[in-house]
Order: C-alpha cells, then structure tokens, then sequence
C-alpha cells in the first residue's frame, strides 16, 4: 500500500521546501497529490522518490547483502553474514540481511531482485556489502547508480583490499566456468562430460 504524506513530511523526506513540492506540480514534474475531503494534499512517497533524487533519511532500513557463488560455500557465506552483522550492531544500526548463493553472473537471483525491489521503492536507506563483488561479477555499477539515484548510502567494508589485475581476471574465469559446468552437469553426452571435467580443471588451476 503507497505511504500517503503531507506536504510537510515529503518535503523534509525529501529533502527539499514544500515550495519546491508545489512548483514541480506546477511544471508537470510530478503528479498532482491526491486531496483529503478537506482539500489538503497528500504524497505518495515512493512516486517522488523515483523522480526526486534525495539524502537517505535515517528511518529508512539499513540491508547487508551476501552472496556465494555455489552451496558448497554456505561456510563461506555464515562467515560473510557475521561480518555484516558485527559491523552493522558496532555502529548501532537497525539492520537485515539478504542473501543468494548462485552466480554473480546470474541477474534472477530471488535476494537481488528483492533487493534492487526495495531500492526503488524507497525502503533501503543504507546498503552493506563485505566486498563489491559480492553484489554481482559484472553490473554491480547499475546497482550503485540506482542507488545513488534513490539517496542509497552504499557502504563496502572491504572497500581498501585492492585486488589485482590477475586476481580480477582469474575471479571472472572461475564465475564463468562455474556458471557453464552447472549446465553441462547432468548431461548423459560424454563429450558434455569431459567439456565439464576440463573446465573444473581449469578452475582449480585459476582458483587463488
């Protein structure tokens, strides 16, 4: 259901005059509010924050995000959740997790979906990743760019470790076997059978 406001609060919300409010109705920038019987205007928030790039205010949440690239890293990923969750509660933030294990290359993941879902619906004021890449191998950048959009605060608590060319490149080898054997696997084709097992191969020698 749309969170209807006075002009007031989507003001402060958004970080702008009431003044201003009404000379984007003026100029057609958003939507006329819809009026109470005694004719007072009320907002829909998420409507103007789709078009209103703004601050995030303090009330909205706070969301740490984790992802492993396969089940067999669920150790990996309870590592992952501690870390957010230390470093979200020592700076005395209200917060929740979401998480994936699959693909960094897979865009249908059910947490990221909910995840940029709730960015553009002006929930998440606050976003929390271990490392960049965790968000996605490749397109993490969208991401940031709607958060920046929506007065997303983005916030990498490994930000600093810089990894290296060769490191990157190997990182992206692995993410793209890995996403291609998880197809070939169960295929009754022998030669599907020793495409998979090359390719593992392949990743082990590449895996740091």
């Amino acid at each position: 259901m749309a969170r209807l406001v006075p002009i007031g609060v989507a003001a402060q919300e958004l970080g702008v005059h009431p003044m201003t409010l009404r000379r984007w109705e003026t100029e057609g920038r958003i939507d006329p509010p819809l009026r109470t019987q005694g004719g007072r205007r009320r907002y829909d928030l998420a409507k103007l924050r789709a078009i209103a790039p703004h601050k995030a205010p303090s009330t909205r949440s706070t969301i740490a995000y984790a992802r492993v690239s396969a089940s067999g890293q669920k150790d990996d990923l309870v590592r992952q959740v501690a870390l957010l969750e230390s470093y979200c509660a020592a700076n005395g933030w209200a917060y929740e997790v979401i998480s994936d294990v699959g693909s960094g290359l897979n865009y249908h993941k059910r947490g990221l979906k909910t995840l940029v879902s709730r960015i553009c619906s002006g929930e998440v004021g606050r976003l929390v990743l271990s490392h960049k890449d965790r968000l996605l191998r490749f397109g993490s950048e969208l991401v940031f760019s709607l958060c920046e959009h929506f007065g997303v605060e983005v916030i990498i608590i490994n930000a600093s470790e810089d990894s290296t060319f060769e490191e990157d490149l190997a990182n992206d080898v692995i993410e793209i076997v890995t996403v291609f054997s998880a197809r070939l696997y169960g295929s009754r084709s022998d030669e599907n059978k020793q495409v998979m097992e090359r390719l593992q191969e392949v990743a082990k020698e590449l895996s740091p």
